[in-house]
Formats: C-alpha cells, sequence, structure tokens
C-alpha cells in the first residue's frame, strides 16, 4: 500500500468516525498518523530526477506570493501591477512556470511571483502543485485570487490544500512548549485549563511519533492538531489576503457580501477596479514602514529611503545603515510620529513609525 492510498483510508476513517468522548485518543493517533505520512509524501525522494523548479530569487523588500486556481485572473494582475508581462489567456494553464513581477509601490519594492494554478490534489503532487507550494512557503504573504463568480468554494479548496501541506493561513504558532529529552518519560504541565486536550491524548500522540521521553507545556487551551503541528516543527505561519476577482460579472449585493468578509479584497482586473486600494491593504498586511535619513546640518533625503518592518528599533535602523553604526553609536534625533516632540533624542530601543526620519550621532 502506497502513502497516498494510505492517507486516503485514514482520511475516511477519520471521516467515518463520529467525534465525542470515547473517540477522541482514536481520532488523535490517526490525525497523528495523516501529519506524519503526509510529511513523507512532501519530503523529495532521493531517487527523483532534476526537474524544472521554481527556484526564483529572493529580491526586494518582501515576497508576495500568487496563488489561485487556473483562469482567475492572475496572470492579468501581474501585468497591470507590475512592469512583467504574464501571458493571459481565456483557457486554462496558460502560466506554465513562476514568473516574478516588482510592484513599486510607496518607494518599496515588492517581488510578486504569479505561480502556474493549482488544482484540487496539489498537495499530493498533482500538477505542478508541489513546486507552486514550495514557493508559497518561502514567501512573506500569500495573496489568494478567487474567482467571486463562483462562491467560496475554491477557498475552501484552496485552503484545505495548503492546510495539508502544513502552510497555516492568517494563524499564529500554538503557544505549546515541547521539548525531548532523553529520559524520565513525559513532563505534562499546563497554564491554564485545558478542556480539548489531556495528558492522556498527548501521550498517545507522542507515541505514535516514537518519542517517550518529552516535557510539554500548554500555555493556552489547543487542540490535538496544534500539537501535532509543534511537533512536526515544519508548519509555516502566513498572512493571506483573499482576492476575489471579476466583481463586474455579480450583483452589487453579493459584491458588498464578499467585501464585508474577513482578510477580503474586491476587484476586477479586465476593468481595473479596486487595485489602489488593494495595494494599500497589501502594504498593510506586509507591515512595512519607510525610514528617511539625514545628515546634520541637511535637509532629510526623501529621494531614498529604508524599508523596515513595522516594530523596528534605531538598532535595526543602525543596522540597515551600517553594520558598524550600532557600536559607534551615541544618540539618534528623530522627527515622525514616534516621538512625543520633533526633534526627539532617543536610545537604542526607540521603536520606529513610518515616515520618521532620523539623524543618527556618533561617539
Amino acid at each position: 500500500m502506497g502513502i497516498l492510498e494510505k492517507i486516503s483510508e485514514i482520511e475516511k476513517e477519520i471521516n467515518r468516525t463520529q467525534k465525542n468522548k470515547a473517540t477522541e485518543y482514536h481520532l488523535g493517533l490517526l490525525k497523528a498518523k495523516l501529519a506524519k505520512y503526509r510529511a513523507q509524501l512532501l519530503e523529495p525522494s532521493k531517487k527523483q530526477e532534476k526537474g524544472e523548479g521554481f527556484d526564483v530569487l529572493k529580491s526586494g523588500d518582501a515576497r508576495v506570493a500568487l496563488i489561485g486556481f487556473p483562469s482567475v485572473g492572475k496572470s492579468t494582475l501581474l501585468s497591470t501591477l507590475t512592469h512583467t508581462e504574464s501571458e493571459a489567456a481565456s483557457y486554462e494553464f496558460t502560466t506554465l512556470t513562476c514568473i516574478p513581477g516588482v510592484i513599486e509601490y510607496k518607494d518599496a519594492n515588492i517581488q510578486l511571483l504569479d505561480l502556474p494554478g493549482i488544482i484540487e490534489g496539489a498537495s499530493q503532487g498533482k500538477g505542478r502543485g508541489r513546486q507552486v507550494i514550495a514557493v508559497a512557503r518561502t514567501a512573506d504573504l500569500v495573496l489568494m485570487m478567487l474567482d467571486a463568480t463562483k462562491q467560496d468554494i475554491q477557498r475552501q479548496l484552496l485552503e484545505k490544500e495548503l492546510e495539508s501541506v502544513g502552510i497555516r493561513l492568517n494563524k499564529r504558532k500554538p503557544n505549546i512548549y515541547f521539548k525531548i529529552k532523553k529520559g524520565g518519560g513525559l513532563a505534562f504541565n499546563a497554564t491554564c485549563p485545558l478542556s480539548r486536550i489531556d495528558e492522556k491524548l498527548v501521550q498517545v500522540i507522542l507515541h505514535e511519533y516514537k518519542i517517550f521521553n518529552a516535557e510539554v507545556l500548554f500555555r493556552e487551551d489547543c487542540t490535538p492538531d496544534e500539537l501535532i503541528d509543534v511537533i512536526s516543527d515544519n508548519r509555516v505561519y502566513l498572512p493571506c489576503m483573499y482576492v476575489y476577482n471579476k466583481i463586474d460579472q455579480i450583483s452589487i449585493e453579493e459584491v458588498d457580501r464578499i467585501a464585508r468578509q474577513p482578510n477580503s479584497v474586491v476587484v476586477s482586473c479586465n476593468m481595473k477596479l479596486n487595485l489602489d486600494y488593494l495595494l494599500e491593504v497589501l502594504w498593510q498586511y506586509l507591515s512595512l514602514i519607510r525610514v528617511y535619513t539625514k545628515k546634520p546640518g541637511q535637509p532629510p533625503d526623501f529621494d531614498d529611503c529604508l524599508i523596515l518592518r513595522k516594530g523596528v528599533t534605531v538598532e535595526h535602523v543602525c543596522h540597515s545603515i551600517h553594520r558598524t553604526l550600532a557600536e559607534q553609536f551615541k544618540y539618534a534625533l528623530v522627527w515622525g510620529t514616534s516621538t512625543k516632540y520633533s526633534p526627539q533624542r532617543v536610545g537604542l530601543q526607540h521603536i520606529m513609525h513610518d515616515e520618521d526620519v532620523i539623524q543618527v550621532v556618533k561617539k
């Protein structure tokens, strides 16, 4: 029996099993087995011949993976937002490889990757799913392109495919401390009441992974699935934006319903509707900020800025200007919304805001 057959059998058994107190240990064991087989499926076999990959050099200030089913308008969006021409046609699978483009927005260069259309079963290697998913794991943000005329079926299928290969969308890492030990059995603790898992179930899941000595501390009420994610340690937690295209083909009531869903933006690539708002939301999701530098006695340099992540300190700014600058740092003068008054004299741990101006004074 191959891995795909084993996965299929386990999935069928999970669907057949009633979810109640008596079956939770059995379900926990099945989920652990399923996660293990899926991990094996995604590991490239040593015998595999070298084929054409999607190795695109990471460049710019952030990387966005554009994924979706065939013929939803990904190539049209890439051609509209960037200077790259991606072949667009009304038939499916027009794009067969990964096409990078660069969005120039607010002085930042955002790399946008147009990936070939994902089909159902991509996580099991159908189509070019495996390469598409491997590139998506390296991105800072997933831009999921959906057809507004097809309800939410595409979104559910894509989320399921990405979920099964360890990509968690709009979720944060479970707050579970886990460490394998050399002896002493299982040390199980929790800092809060647990309603969905207990020590016996933790033990059942760990035994499936051949782990008999470990330290597990739950800092929040987590599910067995979240524990499996922590044990596997190969999950990627990415923010995701759902972009519904072709809104010119549906009613205004339906557009309003979709636009009110969390993390969703409605656009029409052909009619160029709402694309400026899409870029604004993209900027917010990537948590990028601009910091301008200033030399003593001179006006700030607004032609060239540093693109950094939200929450960066003056120390990060020093490192991005020059690696030795932090060692020679005396103090900095900052103008902008991060200060109480302008200019304010600050230290290395001061947190910068978007469009702040900084002047570094050396020892």
